[in-house]
């Protein structure tokens, strides 16, 4: 699994479908977790990119990539903010 990564447009059909799947698994996960903190707001975007990337993941053509790409870059951003927004900042 240290190989060299690929592109989305590099991916077969079958690896796309993966990568958003696990993505999507990923965001349910962490809206799971933002329940259990009564995180609202989290849960309900986290579950509606998910939702959306499960939707393009059986459909996803090669016009569809850049619609793609764009999902899965707000879904591991919005993980990614969340998981780092009540940690403290130091200034330097």
């Amino acid at each position: 699994m240290h190989g060299i990564s690929k592109t989305l447009t590099e991916m077969t059909l079958v690896e796309r479908s993966s990568l958003l799947e696990t993505v999507a698994d990923a965001l349910e996960a962490s809206a799971d977790e933002a329940e259990e903190h009564g995180d609202a707001t989290f849960v309900t975007n986290s579950m509606c990119v998910a939702n959306t990337i499960r939707g393009m993941s059986c459909n996803l053509g090669a016009a569809d990539l850049a619609a793609a790409e764009l999902l899965l870059e707000q879904g591991i951003m919005l993980m990614h903010a969340h998981a780092n927004r009540n940690k403290p900042t130091s200034l330097h």
